[in-house]
């Protein structure tokens, strides 16, 4: 059996091979690859015939090594079980497929460490650049990320030091959203339910909710804070629980939850307690992921434009990679409230 035959089928023909059997050179093959408008129609056909004959696939890695840097962007995500950033990975890989790039995703699981190991395996990739969204904007390692040559855009954040180009949710306005539709209902007990304090969305969020709450006049303690340690549906059942055993005369009567799977927790937690939502207790969550609305009682949420945040970072993160003098920008979306049945019977 001759090399090229053994190669061939165990799937790895190379370009010499797929030149001898269309008749043509090398040269011709990588330009077929690389460059086909530079290639006659007739000889083209007969490369591409070739390559299906022989079941030949690129070796990108080798390319990759030649060109210095790959054709792939990663973005590193805080929660891959959270739709949100699902969601906005989708967005920004409509623009890298337009590209075409392919995109990597990773998830941090909201862990530092875990988020600085994935950062330096995307920069050993040699990717284009990264999208990530940090347990901490002003981590010192995403600075020395962009220090080397990758170019960097923040998503769902936005950095106070302006170093990196960001894609961001004005979340402050949408805690006054969430808790002034609350108050104009007529709530003066409300519950605002997130955590941990770590993260900028939940700080911003509640800095919001307290606005809206002091611009209605209300009592400070009448908003009560119940900290979550993270923002997943099991910590929303475990508020709900909380709330639940609360003496009724004093418990809330409506939550504003710093995210939607908090939300959808805390309104099966509500039902297995006997509360009816939302007579009982109305339910405000954050992000509008599409089970919000599938819900059991449809959840009121803060939308958030979540493709185009993808969409919007992944353009930022391409258009740094191809200029020579960058200008950063931060770029911030507005929220803005969808009225379902959790808030209003």
């Amino acid at each position: 059996m001759t090399e090229a035959l053994r190669r061939v089928i165990h799937g790895q023909a190379s370009v010499k091979d797929v030149a001898r059997r269309a008749g043509v050179s090398a040269g011709t093959v990588s330009n077929v690859l690389n460059r086909p408008q530079l290639v006659h129609e007739v000889s083209r056909r007969r490369v591409e015939q070739a390559m299906v004959d022989l079941g030949f696939v690129r070796n990108e890695s080798a390319r990759q090594l030649r060109g210095g840097l790959s054709r792939t962007l990663g973005y590193v995500m805080l929660d891959a079980a959270n739709p949100f950033f699902t969601d906005v990975a989708n967005g920004a890989d409509h623009v890298a497929e337009e590209r075409g790039l392919s995109l990597f995703l990773c998830n941090s699981r909201n862990t530092a460490a875990r988020e600085r190991a994935l950062l330096r395996r995307l920069e050993e990739q040699r990717v284009q650049g990264v999208l990530v969204t940090p347990t901490d904007s002003d981590s010192p390692w995403l600075a020395e990320l962009a220090g080397r040559g990758t170019p960097l855009v923040i998503v769902d954040r936005t950095p106070t030091s302006g170093r990196f180009c960001s894609v961001s949710v004005d979340d402050v306005r949408g805690g006054r959203l969430a808790v002034g539709h609350l108050v104009a209902l007529g709530h003066r007990r409300v519950a605002y339910v997130g955590g941990p304090d770590s993260l900028g969305q939940v700080r911003d969020r509640l800095v919001g909710a307290r606005l809206a709450w002091q611009e209605a006049g209300l009592r400070a303690g009448d908003l009560r804070v119940i900290r979550t340690s993270d923002l997943g549906v099991a910590d929303g059942r475990s508020a709900g629980e909380r709330l639940a055993g609360l003496p009724r005369d004093g418990r809330p009567t409506a939550a504003f939850c710093a995210n939607d799977l908090v939300a959808l927790g805390l309104l099966q937690q509500a039902n297995l307690s006997g509360l009816r939502v939302p007579e009982d207790l109305a339910i405000v969550g954050y992000d509008d992921i599409d089970f919000a609305a599938a819900a059991a009682v449809p959840l009121t949420s803060v939308r958030q434009p979540r493709l185009e945040m993808g969409r919007t970072a992944a353009r930022m993160l391409l258009l740094e990679a191809e200029e020579d003098q960058h200008q950063h920008e931060q770029v911030e979306f507005v929220p803005d409230l969808v009225v379902r049945r959790s808030t209003k019977s």
